[in-house]
């Protein structure tokens, strides 16, 4: 049994020194990218503002936030902006890591990197609106009735948004499990035997970080967990899936 010529890796042995170049290079263009994206989304950062305190809203006594600094209002703007532009831009770094792990991948097996941007975009908006649309209102639904209603909320611009864009683009990284699983068995780094007898270690793993990037809730770790099990099941599937058609592959070449 043999694999043909499309299915040798092209740049099998690049030096460290290459390797580290290599990510430097994907890093700044992404972060070109990022920060282009950061001025354009900078002059939309009113509208996207409201959408963010839509989910706490009901819970404020004025319907607003307050803030306590003369460029609290300003430097919201910026972080908002900022925050959206690594959401808008993620094609653009998606494709510089898929550029920067294609060399280890086959030839046949490079054709996927449009799968790659696309998937990897579904899956991080997919989380971004899980958190916004379910996490969030269900967090501070906990949160800002807990004790009793003799306290009236007064939340701080500053405060929220540091809360809600952390929560947000951990939920977006989250969901992208399956692409990275799913890349890493494309390298032959992990398998689907391998994903399956690890099961048990990856769920505590996955416990551990829900409990450290959500709210002290029970609740909120939950809705971590529960969906990062479930695109880890996915992925153990889709791993086997290619290694079977990698399997064929090779056979039909042997």
């Amino acid at each position: 049994m043999r694999l043909d010529q499309s299915d040798h890796i092209e740049d099998p042995g690049q030096s460290l020194i290459e390797h580290l170049t290599e990510l430097r290079i994907r890093l700044v263009n992404s972060l070109i990218a990022i920060v282009i994206a950061t001025f354009v989304c900078f002059h939309f950062a009113g509208p996207i503002l409201d959408i963010l305190r839509t989910p706490i809203a009901p819970f404020l006594p004025e319907g607003g936030l307050i803030y306590t600094g003369p460029i609290d209002k300003f430097m919201a703007y910026i972080k908002i902006a900022i925050v959206s532009g690594i959401i808008v831009s993620c094609p653009f770094w998606l494709w510089q890591i898929w550029k920067f792990v294609a060399p280890g991948l086959y030839r046949r097996e490079k054709k996927y990197a449009a799968g790659f941007i696309f998937s990897g975009t579904f899956l991080f908006v997919c989380g971004i609106l899980f958190s916004y649309f379910v996490v969030l209102p269900m967090a501070f639904g906990f949160l800002m009735t807990f004790g009793g209603d003799a306290d009236k909320p007064m939340i701080t611009i500053e405060s929220y948004l540091s809360f809600v864009t952390h929560l947000t683009l951990m939920f977006g990284v989250a969901f992208e499990l399956p692409l990275v699983l799913v890349t890493l068995g494309m390298m032959g780094i992990v398998s689907k035997e391998f994903l399956s007898e690890k099961r048990r270690y990856a769920i505590m793993a996955m416990a551990v970080i829900s409990a450290v990037i959500t709210p002290p809730d029970l609740l909120s770790m939950l809705m971590m967990l529960g969906p990062m099990w479930v695109l880890y099941e996915i992925s153990v599937i889709l791993v086997g899936l290619i290694e079977k058609k990698r399997g064929r592959s090779q056979e039909a070449v042997g």
